[in-house]
């Protein structure tokens, strides 16, 4: 019979088991966070009906999916995680109380060129906040507190949340006299730190008619200097020229102020005039995060405010804000610039078990008790040399190796080996429960993350 050579698909990430338990370890400290602030955990279907993905329909978005032919029906994997969310919340309406939050760690997939730390299947993690009609803006300020946490809690501390607010420059826009172009302005200005201000300039002015002069304006007000209080200074400077503009300065300086009162240092975040989140549903608020000693890589968790989110399923109005870590491509990205913590366990357990005689009952008995405790154990029952058992251990990182020779069973006491030091004790099980989970609760310090400043 002739073999199929094994082969990865190009832009699809398969880890190897330690590897594996970090990205799982990542997931379980987003999963633990996001509770902390009162989310409901959701799952949406991965294949979903293309009417229902594409309803917006065009450019990219239908160039990149996934689509396919079952039958009589015409199919998409998810693209991302929002559209299904919108899909959701419309068809669930009477079943759902609002504000509805919720959070989703799930695969998308993108038919886009694989490159370097871009995937065409990943995870992503998003957190939303869905109103019934309205929704406060203390959400758009406790948005992204939540991933301030969350960084902070993986062990990540040199990065900021920069914000900004589609009215400012919708108002600005409107002042300049370019309301018909705002689309295309705004999706050309969010690529200035990819492309500079000159090639910028040059697409407005050559591309979409922007006169020269107003272009320049345009340049310059974007890069108003100054950090948070300089910029929200100097936009008062234009007060009273446009509602829109006033309304969102307004919304500025109060989602500002609330990200503090949520605990969000004033290091940690910045406003930025030149964030604009190319998308044309936002609406409001809008963030980007960036990694301070890494700005090439770009943003690694963005999102914003959008007003309607259901608008093609539902006449019902369903403002929501939410924010989103592209999460394979963060952890391709940490692995590359060596954050990851590779002195955690990623043992599969903390215990192996090795019996030393012919009968097995102890064995699996202290096995079943350790378990009992909590804690990961692993019977080892291969019939190999001691070297080969002692060298699985050692491969696989593990721990602890619990031996059960005659003279221990005959003492009802465990050998207990500690694989890092290398020291080997004879204990009863009740002690070797608790020297060992002592031993781990040292082992397992330290975040999943390590920061360079800590490293």
């Amino acid at each position: 019979m002739e073999k199929v050579k094994p082969r990865t698909l190009s832009g699809f990430m398969e880890l190897l088991p330690a590897p594996q338990v970090q990205m799982e370890r990542i997931m379980q400290v987003l999963r633990e966070t996001y509770a902390l602030y009162g989310f409901y955990p959701l799952d949406t279907p991965l294949i979903e009906s293309s009417e229902v993905l594409l309803a917006k329909g065009g450019g990219e978005t239908e160039k990149q999916i996934y689509r396919f032919q079952k039958g009589d029906s015409d199919l998409s994997l998810r693209f991302d995680l929002t559209v299904p969310l919108a899909k959701y919340v419309a068809q669930h309406y009477g079943e759902l109380t609002f504000p509805f939050r919720r959070f989703q760690i799930g695969k998308v997939y993108r038919g886009e060129r694989a490159q370097r730390g871009r995937f065409r299947e990943f995870y992503q993690a998003d957190i939303d906040v869905i109103g019934d009609g309205k929704l406060d803006i203390m959400s758009e300020a406790e948005v992204p507190s939540i991933i301030y946490k969350t960084f902070t809690s993986l062990g990540l501390e040199r990065f900021k949340i920069r914000i900004n607010n589609r009215k400012v420059l919708n108002g600005f826009f409107a002042i300049l006299g370019l309301t018909e172009q705002a689309g295309d302005v705004m999706r050309t200005i969010d690529k200035l730190e990819k492309i500079g201000a000159e090639k910028v300039k040059a697409i407005l002015t050559e591309d979409f008619a922007v006169a020269a002069e107003t272009a320049d304006e345009l340049l310059r007000f974007i890069a108003t200097p100054g950090g948070t209080e300089g910029i929200l200074a100097a936009l008062e400077g234009y007060r009273g020229r446009n509602e829109v503009f006033d309304q969102g300065a307004d919304e500025l300086k109060t989602v500002a102020t609330y990200m503090q009162a949520f605990g969000v240092p004033a290091d940690h975040f910045e406003i930025d005039l030149t964030i604009a989140r190319g998308l044309d549903y936002y609406t409001g608020t809008v963030y980007e995060t960036a990694m301070l000693d890494h700005p090439e890589i770009g943003s690694i968790c963005s999102g914003g405010r959008y007003d309607n989110l259901a608008e093609y399923y539902t006449d019902k109005q369903l403002p929501g804000v939410g924010i989103s870590i592209g999460l394979t491509r963060l952890f391709y990205v940490l692995g590359e610039q060596g954050y990851l913590n590779d002195k955690q366990n990623c043992a599969p357990a903390d215990v192996l078990i090795l019996p030393m005689t012919d009968d097995t009952g102890a064995a699996i008995a202290t096995a079943t008790a350790l378990r009992g405790a909590g804690i990961r154990t692993q019977l080892y029952s291969e019939q190999k040399k001691f070297k080969h058992k002692i060298g699985y251990a050692d491969k696989l990182g593990i721990p602890y190796v619990v031996f059960l020779g005659e003279d221990e069973i005959r003492e009802g006491v465990l050998a207990v080996k500690d694989m890092e030091t290398g020291e080997q004790v004879k204990v009863s099980p009740e002690e070797a429960v608790s020297r060992i989970r002592d031993g781990l609760a040292t082992k397992n310090q330290g975040k999943v993350i390590m920061d360079k400043a800590q490293a």
